[in-house]
């Protein structure tokens, strides 16, 4: 009689955060949880950091390295692997990496308690995947290498099946069929593991999809019959929906399919599940839009990944108004969320392969969806398509970050060379040189501890910004406004609080008195009360709505008070739907007044500065 094929589980416990909503646990909830994931007996992974997961931590006014290292310690204990999701060039950002911080990278999270690292690159573009291998190892950690699947004409199972084969050649000890966003098709899935498996029979392949577009139970069913080792899976009350199949439901159909699948200890499965609710009616319910709980097959056609369905349709919600302020402004009826999503989507299908065909996943996914949804706003207030292109969207397009899966539109290639846009082809790190020593001095100077393995050197030059402001006690009185502004707004809902009102956040013992607006057709972001002496000129207004920034980078000058800028020239960043988009000077003239502080909420129509002619 054969023996049974052996299917091991992975609990995607950050992902599924992520994939639901914007935000994840805070670490006092991810202590109290992590016994009853063990106790359920079922994982011999689980997947505690990566993504987003950081940067919410210092959003929260958290340190991350106490997070992951206090996080991932009641796993090693059980013997149960850790795992984390490592955007390749990109590392832990949107943004790409330098190759000193990539290497630190590594050696800083396998300190912490990280075995595995999974890495891809959403271009697939081997040049960023290849030298994590080495970064991985060096650093004492398990390298499995991604292929990011999509649908189209180019991702063929022909195509995945030769980036395996460069990867596993290259060095990889395990590779992931990383479906994002859930539409690859069963059988070339099937296809896929197989023909690695014939070749590389000892090399682990993990499978991970989202539930979202409805194949993801057939999937899982093909691909563990080709071979697959380790499957991915979430858990009520966040399972499904833009998150990730349910581990009943995959254990009952893997068993009853003859695989060898781990029993589940209910009583630790309940105690998980109770816990995770709790946490969503503590506070991370109010960053969950119902609309992501259910399953649509409307996600098909626009290959929009789960992990950042979590987040948009939370941004939607900002967006929407934008284009009803402009429309109620014009007497235009007011558009419906529904009515937006569809056009979002539309729009998706149609810039996609003008773009290249880049994989719907981090970054390039929310490079796509927030080129859609610019048009989609741009031509709803009467406006042209492709009006408004962030930089990070052209770095994408003209191969700085990685060569294109698919060609270029000659429409977006004409608009580059009008523009003076130069096109790349050599390797995408050469582009991002080694900045350590920069963000080294900028520690000493502010006399900040490198901490334990230099992690906290790490933090600061992977999330510069969002670093700056967890130290700063900012990010921790940003956040408190906006959950005190989504209770509020819950609790005026039933007609018991008036708002507008102003709350004053203590973070470390310095007060940020933050004003909550009411929905009253203004803008009713959270924001923090800024003071500037009025200047003379003209109102430089901005575009869009986001957050405000005088530079991009670290090594970027700012303008200040005071400086001649000419017409054409960036003099500050609306950072919007996680895109940094320049903000250009209309016309020669000195700066005489800069109007936000970093970092601060930007209406559609705001005052960014003012610049006297």
């Amino acid at each position: 009689m054969s023996k049974k094929k052996e299917v091991k589980f992975c609990l995607m416990f950050r992902d599924m955060w992520q994939s639901a909503g914007k935000y994840v646990p805070r670490v006092n909830q991810l202590l109290k949880v992590a016994p009853s994931i063990v106790k359920m007996g079922c994982f011999t992974r689980v997947e505690t950091n990566g993504g987003g997961f950081e940067q919410v931590n210092l959003l929260f006014g958290e340190n991350p390295n106490k997070a992951v290292r206090e996080w991932t310690k009641p796993f090693h204990e059980a013997g149960i692997q850790t795992q984390l999701l490592d955007r390749g060039l990109n590392g832990l950002r949107m943004s790409p990496v330098p190759a000193d911080v990539r290497k630190l990278f590594y050696k800083v999270k396998k300190a912490q308690g990280t075995d595995i690292a999974r890495t891809f690159c959403g271009l697939n573009d081997t040049r960023n995947i290849i030298p994590s291998i080495g970064y991985a190892k060096e650093g004492g950690m398990i390298s499995q290498c991604s292929l990011c699947i999509t649908f189209s004409p180019i991702h063929t199972v022909e195509y995945y099946t030769n980036m395996a084969f460069e990867l596993i050649e290259a060095g990889a000890d395990e590779i992931c069929l990383k479906d994002m966003a859930g539409i690859g098709r069963p059988v070339s899935l099937g296809k896929i593991v197989k023909n690695i498996k014939e070749k590389y029979p000892e090399i682990p392949i993990q499978y991970h999809s989202h539930a979202g577009p409805g194949f993801s139970m057939a999937s899982i069913l093909e691909v563990c019959k080709a071979g697959c080792d380790f499957v991915d899976v979430g858990m009520e009350p966040l399972s499904w929906g833009t998150g990730h199949a349910d581990l009943l439901a995959v254990q009952a159909m893997l068993k009853d399919a003859g695989f060898d699948v781990p029993e589940i200890n209910m009583e630790g499965y309940m105690e998980t599940r109770s816990l995770i609710q709790e946490m969503m009616d503590d506070f991370l319910g109010y960053y969950i839009p119902s609309r992501n709980r259910l399953m649509n097959s409307l996600l098909i056609a626009p290959g929009l990944p789960g992990g950042m369905m979590g987040s948009l349709m939370t941004d939607l919600e900002t967006n929407l108004e934008s284009i009803n302020k402009y429309k109620a402004k014009n007497g235009q009826p007011a558009m419906t969320q529904d009515q937006l999503l569809i056009k979002l989507f539309n729009e998706v299908s149609f810039v996609w392969p003008k773009m290249g065909y880049p994989c719907l996943v981090t970054p390039f996914s929310q490079y796509v969806k927030n080129m859609a949804l610019m048009n989609v706003m741009q031509i709803e207030k009467g406006k042209e398509r492709w009006s408004i292109i962030a930089d990070d969207i052209w770095d994408m397009m003209l191969g700085k970050a990685g060569k294109l899966p698919g060609k270029l539109d000659k429409e977006l290639i004409a608009k580059a060379k009008e523009q003076g846009r130069e096109f790349h082809n050599e390797d995408p790190q050469s582009n991002y040189p080694d900045a350590l020593d920069t963000f080294r001095k900028e520690m000493e100077d502010n006399k900040w501890e490198l901490g334990s393995d230099e992690e906290e050197l790490f933090e600061l030059a992977m999330h510069p910004q969002q670093y700056r402001a967890y130290k700063s006690g900012q990010a921790k009185a940003d956040f408190e406004a906006d959950l005190a502004k989504r209770k509020a707004d819950s609790v005026n809902c039933n007609g018991s609080l008036s708002l507008p009102q102003t709350v004053t956040v203590d973070v470390n013992g310095e007060k940020f008195a933050v004003t909550i607006g009411a929905n009253n057709g203004k803008d009713d972001s959270a924001t923090t009360t800024v003071s500037a002496a009025p200047g003379e000129g003209t109102a430089l207004i901005s575009p869009l709505e986001g957050k405000f920034y005088l530079v991009k980078n670290a090594s970027d000058v700012p303008v200040k008070v005071g400086d001649f800028v000419k017409k054409g020239q960036t003099i500050c960043y609306i950072e919007a739907m996680k895109t940094f988009n320049a903000i250009a000077a209309e016309f020669d003239g000195v700066i005489t007044e800069i109007s936000l502080s970093i970092g601060a909420p930007v209406s559609e129509d705001d005052v960014l500065m003012k610049i006297k002619a």
